[in-house]
């Protein structure tokens, strides 16, 4: 008995300095990602409503995280009730963990992985947020921010990572968020424009990005903040899994950029600078999910499947009259999908798992697995969001109102403006010529459409 016991004492994981450090640093990655995001959103909507944008993202750093410490982890990650959510008096305002208690089964703290998970909380109805672009009251995107974490995500992440989640125990792959994030993000996005309608003058009037620079340095931040995201998502580094999810982010998001670009040459003559940004963002969707289970070949594979479809996709709400202002539908609900199912073909079998897709001879039963957790996220959280914006919407309003819109909806909601137009041209040459210069309201018009 003793010598079991000693033997049992010496196969415990015990706490590792470096994964403990790595995974601080994929934190520190993945909460980036939130701010890339509102750059990227923000650069993508007139300018007239840039800076409600940029907010709509940043405010779930506060929201979320606040939920996050008081309940939402222990309805994510507590011992399991029914296969559908958790809870664990301990990690409730996380007041009952330890400082060097272990995460169960790994070699990190449980404060590290709460941290880590707490990115993927915030950023996943960050994501939400660009299918609204330009018309929902602030205070009332920060209440459904809060509710909806509360009913969809919260219990979506224990179903697909939480030990007896029900999704997690089927055998669903999800490396790293494919269904929990990017899926519920991209279907509740659905479901809330289905509700809240199109914005005024959709298809009528222009609405093209105000600053592709910014949408660039967005995309070039959330790239950034992937690997973080991605590689972090096996808690250490101890057995090369993670390495090669971190190979497979960077081709999978290549291969991604360069199918969207083509195809959009093919389809429209040129190559742009949004179609670049638009493709790579694709392309980590689409390995997200798969990325540990498939080799750099189906890295490639996976990222240009997912750069055509989402490339052809986000056409769609012109051809069936929802408006997904910032093509949130067309990117992450697609992309997610595409990325989880094709799981089920190049899923190598010799990475994350011993499970082999179609393609290396594993059959279908994990292609059916996969499309079980695909549809059953999409559709919770498709009918939770929308059920979520109607009740907001018959009670406080989810819109703002259309003069407000039409106007700005900065100013009427944030009282300030993104740009300064009346020092345009200002300086002492300026100052010193005797002609005032009229360009202010020809740059501010300029601009705004």
């Amino acid at each position: 008995m003793a010598s079991a016991i000693t033997t049992l004492a010496a196969d415990a994981p015990t706490l590792s300095a470096a994964n403990t450090g790595f995974m601080l640093i994929c934190s520190a990655l993945v909460m980036l990602m939130t701010p890339g995001l509102a750059f990227f959103y923000g650069g993508m909507v007139r300018v007239k409503s840039s800076l409600n944008m940029l907010m709509m993202s940043f405010i779930s750093l506060g929201i979320v995280t606040i939920l996050w410490v008081l309940y939402g982890f222990s309805l994510a990650f507590g011992t399991d009730s029914g296969s559908l959510i958790g809870w664990n008096s301990d990690y409730v305002g996380l007041s009952g963990i330890g400082i060097t208690e272990l995460w169960d089964g790994y070699t990190i703290p449980v404060y590290v992985f709460a941290v880590f998970q707490l990115m993927f909380a915030v950023i996943t109805p960050a994501l939400i947020s660009g299918a609204l672009a330009d018309r929902v009251k602030f205070s009332a995107w920060a209440l459904f921010t809060a509710l909806w974490v509360t009913v969809v995500y919260f219990p979506v992440a224990h179903w697909v990572w939480g030990a007896g989640g029900w999704l997690f125990e089927l055998g669903v792959i999800d490396f790293a968020g494919g269904t929990a994030v990017h899926i519920n993000a991209g279907a509740a996005a659905l479901g809330v424009i289905l509700v809240i309608g199109k914005r005024v003058g959709f298809k009528k009037d222009p609405m093209r990005p105000h600053s592709l620079p910014l949408v660039m340095l967005g995309a070039g931040l959330l790239w950034f903040g992937w690997f973080g995201f991605n590689a972090g998502s096996w808690l250490g580094n101890d057995d090369g899994v993670g390495a090669v999810m971190f190979v497979n982010t960077q081709v999978a998001t290549a291969a991604a950029m360069l199918a969207w670009l083509a195809y959009e040459k093919l389809r429209h003559g040129s190559f742009t600078t949004l179609g670049a940004a638009s493709g790579a963002v694709a392309g980590l969707v689409a390995i997200t999910p798969a990325g540990g289970a498939v080799s750099p070949l189906g890295a490639i594979a996976v990222g240009a499947i997912a750069g055509l479809l989402c490339a052809m996709a986000v056409g769609l709400k012109y051809k069936f009259g929802f408006d997904d202002s910032l093509d949130v539908v067309g990117v992450h609900l697609v992309g997610g999908v595409a990325g989880s199912l094709l799981v089920g073909f190049f899923a190598t079998g010799g990475v994350q798992s011993d499970v082999a897709g179609l393609f290396y001879g594993g059959g279908l039963e994990q292609l059916g697995k996969q499309a079980v957790g695909v549809f059953s996220v999409l559709a919770y959280s498709l009918v939770a969001s929308a059920l979520l914006a109607f009740l907001l919407d018959k009670t406080m309003g989810m819109r703002v109102a259309e003069d407000d819109e039409v106007s700005g909806i900065d100013q009427v909601e944030h009282a300030e403006t993104a740009y300064d137009f009346s020092g345009a041209g200002g300086g002492a040459a300026s100052r010193s010529t005797a002609v005032p210069a009229p360009a202010p309201a020809v740059a501010s018009k300029k601009v705004d459409a």
